[in-house]
């Protein structure tokens, strides 16, 4: 029985469980269903919780994301993915990695304003900042709050340097503001692309963009100027692995400048939110993939040392790495993503008005 026939799968969500949250000391659980009259069913709809956080840019000094400036106008993530390792994070916040963190969405409306504070600090020096470093800044919900868009516009007042990372084709809105700040050499978009398979993409991304609608982004970006790398992420051994030449060719084929590529790990909540589903969405294949995501990880299917947590190691990271280096080699040969220009960031002394 495929998991589509599966009376207990959730069709249009990825987690197909609510993991336990560490952090909390009670949960609700069935330990009776022999004394209910009606199954007890958990809230399908998404739900949006307001923060108003004091400030917005994250930085990371991880040795492997050393001096990354991140921004996430939202946490959690309708689009579902199941390796997302962003879900941990929601536990932060009372909530489930798994099922909650697809449908319960905490926004940031403030992050516009708090980005301009940022930039009017006294001694603040031009940093290339990222959108997002957590979850999609153009999930299903930017289409009608606008953060994103309205980061995108400070960015451009300021002539501060922005790099985005999307799986969404709602970016496609924000040309005209993308296209000005790719005029000024200040933005890069990086496209993520985890299968040109469209039975595989929708089980592993319920709620994202086909493959075809992300190359068509890299396609019209590119067409304006905008630098733009793929992402083949994650690689997923034994699922994906294979696919990794034929989206680098194909990004290469509409204009992208560089790739780059992660192998999954599965930390935290996420390794009981994958396993569930790797047996309901790939029964036939579960064992399999889930062997060569250990072979990846010393054994196991998590990994949290730096240097090869996002790589990987062993025999077959070392196929996956040189089947990279082969691709990239031969369908981008000597292309670049250029640096992006800090000599053009305004200070708070040349700006007139504020935005807001």
């Amino acid at each position: 029985m495929s998991h589509e026939d599966n009376p207990d799968f959730f069709k249009g969500r990825g987690a197909q469980v609510n993991t336990h949250n560490k952090f909390l000391q009670q949960k609700y659980v069935l330990d009776h269903i022999e004394g209910l009259d009606e199954p007890m069913l958990e809230n399908s709809a998404t739900q949006l919780f307001e923060e108003t956080p004091k400030k917005i840019v994250s930085e990371s000094n991880s040795p492997d994301l050393s001096h990354m400036y991140s921004i996430n106008p939202y946490q959690g993530c309708e689009h579902g993915c199941i390796y997302c390792y962003a879900r941990n994070s929601h536990e932060y916040y009372g909530f489930s990695a798994g099922l909650d963190f697809e449908r319960k969405i905490i926004v940031k409306r403030n992050a516009p304003e708090l980005l301009e504070q940022y930039f009017n600090r006294k001694n603040y020096r031009p940093v290339t900042i990222l959108l997002s470093g957590n979850t999609d800044c153009y999930q299903p919900i930017e289409r009608k709050l606008q953060i994103t868009r309205n980061l995108l516009q400070v960015f451009l007042k300021y002539r501060n340097p922005v790099s985005i990372i999307t799986k969404n084709n709602l970016i496609l809105r924000d040309v005209d503001v993308i296209g000005e700040l790719a005029r000024l050499n200040l933005i890069n978009v990086n496209v993520s692309i985890t299968s040109l398979n469209e039975q595989i993409r929708h089980k592993l991304e319920p709620r994202t963009v086909t493959a075809g609608g992300r190359l068509s982004v890299i396609q019209k970006l590119s067409d304006i100027g905008v630098p733009v790398r793929v992402m083949a992420a994650p690689i997923i051994p034994g699922l994906n692995s294979n696919e990794v030449p034929d989206i680098i060719k194909a990004a290469a084929d509409r204009g992208a400048r560089g790739a780059g590529f992660t192998m999954v790990r599965l930390n935290g909540s996420i390794a009981e939110i994958f396993t569930d589903w790797v047996h309901k969405a790939f029964p036939d294949r579960a064992e399999k993939i889930l062997n060569q995501i250990r072979s990846v990880h010393d054994g196991n299917l998590n990994d949290s040392q730096y240097g090869r947590r996002m790589s990987g190691e062993g025999q077959v990271a070392q196929s996956i790495h040189q089947l990279f280096r082969m691709a990239v080699t031969r369908f981008m040969g000597d292309r670049e993503m250029p640096d992006l220009d800090h000599s053009l960031f305004i200070p708070k002394s040349g700006r007139q008005t504020s935005l807001f």
